[in-house]
């Protein structure tokens, strides 16, 4: 290894936090000056360890070594003005030693700590791109639909989980997914990547809302066959994915709906909040040794300026410390007039607040408000600049 590379291991670059270094470099100068003008039987030189014990807090390996130099430096100071002549008696050498040791072996666990901290931002980084690729941020517009969506995950040092959404385009409309695969941990991820990848694909494909679900299901039923061979039943029974999948067309307020033991959406508008119920829900995806008839296929009215909230169940079972479940429909109610990224801003608020900063559960909202149709004759473009007139036909 180079020099250079040497030194890169060592060396951070300055950032705010490294002001702090006046902390350890005043304390040098404080020991060392009581313990100076201290009476004889007073030794306050190796309290002098605290200055590069704590620098690491707030600093790289090289500066903590410097730091444990410049205390090393002071109890010699101290050994010279207190009394000359004992500079190297037996115990300004045990102090002085003892000194060095510990600040070379603080800079060595000071250093492998910032080796793990790169490691970590590392695999950080990779799971950043991980949820990128298997849980893509949904478009603020699809249609005339405004879009906003988050996923919380339970874990703080984790980016994805078993919770999904997925939307996409077809001919006539708009097709969303939300869903919640059981456990956690890579399988779940698994689990969610085949949901995903399958109904990307099958959106476009499948006629009706009935054949997606059917598409769907014989996707992870594949997919559990070939990845858990060594599962018996029991176990296979264990995974299984609840799953809402919506149909908003273009031009029609009508709205098909196929639940499968997902928790139901709220529709949101001047009337207040109502839970989109449906009247014969679906098993949950994946249960493959279940006999799985033609699904149910429910319809509402989403109409101009109506507003859908898709939500997993780590929403709704989210407990306040004092063990209260998070009331979504009241709290929602709040913000009935609220655009998608506003409301979904106020209810992530008010849901870190009800849990008190901690979720048990990874948890997942998407906001959907269908915009208000304009007439043929007063169609507006709308570009960056403002809503501007459009193009006459010729």
């Amino acid at each position: 290894m180079s020099l250079r590379r040497r030194l890169a291991d060592l060396w951070q670059p300055w950032r705010p936090g490294h002001a702090l270094l006046v902390v350890p470099l005043a304390l040098i100068v404080v020991i060392a000056v009581v313990d100076v003008l201290a009476p004889g039987d007073i030794h306050l030189g190796p309290l002098l360890i605290v200055a590069p014990a704590i620098t690491p807090a707030f600093a790289g390996p090289l500066l903590t070594g410097l730091v444990g130099a410049l205390a090393v430096a002071a109890q010699a100071v101290i050994a010279v003005l207190r009394d000359r002549d004992e500079l190297f008696s037996t115990n300004h050498q045990v102090q002085i030693g003892a000194l060095a040791l510990l600040s070379l072996v603080i800079v060595v666990f000071s250093r492998q700590r910032e080796r793990r901290t790169r490691q970590l931002d590392r695999v950080r980084s990779v799971a950043e791109a991980t949820q990128r690729v298997v849980l893509r941020p949904l478009p603020h517009r699809l249609g005339p639909l405004r879009i906003a969506s988050a996923y919380q995950a339970a874990d703080d040092e984790a980016q994805i989980g078993g919770d999904l959404y997925a939307a996409t385009r077809t001919a006539h409309g708009t097709r969303v997914l939300i869903g919640d695969v059981r456990g956690k941990g890579l399988t779940a991820i698994s689990d969610a990547s085949v949901i995903m990848g399958s109904f990307r694909e099958a959106a476009h494909r499948a006629g009706t809302l009935a054949e997606l679900a059917f598409t769907l299901e014989e996707s992870i039923c594949r997919h559990l066959a070939e990845q858990t061979p060594h599962l018996d039943a029991e176990h296979l029974d264990e995974h299984f994915v609840t799953a809402l999948m919506l149909d908003i067309p273009d031009d029609d307020p009508l709205t098909q709906m196929i639940n499968c033991g997902h928790p139901p959406p709220l529709l949101l508008n001047r009337h207040g909040v109502t839970a989109l119920a449906p009247l014969h829900s679906e098993p949950p995806l994946g249960l493959c040794d279940l006999p799985r008839p033609r699904p149910a296929v429910g319809t509402f009215r989403f109409g101009d300026d109506d507003t859908l909230l898709l939500h997993t169940d780590g929403v709704v079972e989210a407990r306040s410390p004092d063990g209260r479940f998070y009331p979504l429909a009241e709290r929602a109610g709040r913000w009935t007039d609220s655009g998608p990224e506003a409301l979904l801003h106020h209810l992530r608020t008010d849901l870190d607040a009800h849990v008190g900063g901690h979720l048990d559960d990874d948890a997942a909202v998407v906001v959907i408000t269908r915009a208000r149709r304009v007439e043929p004759g007063h169609l507006l473009r709308r570009g960056r600049s403002g809503a501007l007139p459009a193009a006459p036909h010729r």
